[in-house]
């Protein structure tokens, strides 16, 4: 299995990280936008009492994760119709 949605949706994640750590993002609209970790801390306690660097690792983790279930449900749809590759 090849993991190339993977690969794209953890650098999708860091571009995301990126963007909101250079500042052009000021009030953080893109990053609670794009980070699903930031729509469920802000639901539960207050974002300003959660580590930056903690939701940064969360955020690629979670576009990771989105990823490699998009990569297996290719893979899985590939093995039924008979084609490996």
């Amino acid at each position: 299995m090849r993991y190339k949605v993977t690969i794209i949706a953890t650098l999708i994640g860091l571009a995301i990280c990126a963007f909101n750590y250079t500042g052009y993002d000021p009030h953080n609209m893109v990053f609670f936008m794009l980070s699903v970790p930031a729509w469920f801390v802000d639901m539960f306690i207050d974002v300003h009492e959660v580590s930056v660097l903690f939701m940064y690792v969360l955020t690629i983790l979670s576009w990771a994760l989105l990823g490699y279930i998009a990569d297996r449900i290719i893979a899985r749809d590939r093995r039924r119709r008979g084609n490996p590759a």
